[in-house]
């Protein structure tokens, strides 16, 4: 017999990918799916190798902290199969296909028809994450360039959204982003850029994700763009391993640390984290379609 969460599934699953530029033509009914007081880690790397010994142990304790859903995020082709095959065992997990900037160099036609292969499993939400890196330069900027505006081209041809990320690169990556105007939306992962800059990705059509950065005492900037924003242009992440919360500083990061980030937001903001939680994870099904929780 068929759930009425798969038959919600079903349903959505077929008008996701020409529906996602236009939403106010495909909205979810409060509820419909899932309970809005669940948490969606909307950016995670499972996949990473330190991971590997507690894998399942992870995933637990991430619902009992009720983040219910998780994306995994790829940053190669191996890490992106890999998310993948995790999102294909776990209800409730997620993958994005893509090449991070650290990886430009390693970008070619076959990697774009790999990625756009990979990109036809119902479990892949996403394009990314791509974009800019100008404070590491794994890659040299005229290839990261290169390689940010062919996968924004390939998110466009697929219509799905693109995971972006952005490290001393603000003005490159708002110059590139406008040349697609109205063509993609996404998210600006891990947001590190300013309350103008916040606001000029939400008139191009990007949600900000806040991460353990913003449980940071000296994050002052980033606390007040958390206090300025609207809730309906926000998402959570982790970013796990990396960039633990504060309370968790020095520690490999999870998923099960997201409700911290979610306080502090809350804190700020003055609601209530059951709000708060409510509405992120409307955002995420809303640009992600991540609608089967765990």
């Amino acid at each position: 017999m068929t759930s009425p969460l798969n038959k919600c599934l079903f349903k959505h699953a077929q008008t996701y990918r020409a529906s996602y530029l236009v939403p106010h033509l495909f909205r979810i009914d409060k509820g419909t799916c899932v309970n809005g007081k669940m948490f969606v880690d909307t950016h995670a790397h499972l996949q990473w190798a330190s991971f590997d010994n507690d894998r399942e142990n992870t995933l637990a304790r991430a619902k009992e902290k009720r983040v219910t859903r998780i994306v995994n995020i790829g940053f190669d082709v191996a890490g992106s199969l890999k998310g993948i095959k995790l999102a294909e065992k776990h209800k409730g997990l997620y993958a994005t296909v893509g090449i991070h900037p650290h990886n430009a160099n390693r970008l070619n036609k076959k990697t774009i028809d790999t990625l756009r292969e990979l990109s036809t499993n119902p479990k892949v939400v996403a394009i990314g994450e791509i974009g800019l890196d100008y404070y590491r330069n794994l890659s040299p900027k005229k290839v990261q360039k290169r390689a940010f505006e062919t996968q924004l081209a390939l998110a466009q041809e697929l219509k799905l959204p693109v995971i972006i990320h952005d490290r001393e690169a603000h003005d490159d990556i708002l110059q590139t982003l406008s040349k697609f105007k109205g063509k993609i939306k996404g998210v600006m992962h891990c947001f590190s850029g300013s309350k103008e800059m916040a606001q000029q990705c939400i008139d191009l059509g990007f949600l900000i994700s806040f991460a353990g950065t913003v449980t940071y005492p000296k994050a002052h900037e980033l606390h007040e763009i958390a206090k300025w924003i609207d809730l309906k242009n926000v998402l959570l992440e982790t970013d796990c391993p990396w960039l633990a919360p504060q309370d968790m500083r020095g520690k490999r990061n999870e998923p099960s640390f997201l409700p911290m980030i979610a306080q502090q937001i809350a804190n700020l903001k003055r609601v209530s984290v059951d709000d708060l939680a409510e509405t992120t994870t409307r955002n995420a099904e809303e640009i992600l379609r991540v609608l089967e929780a765990n």
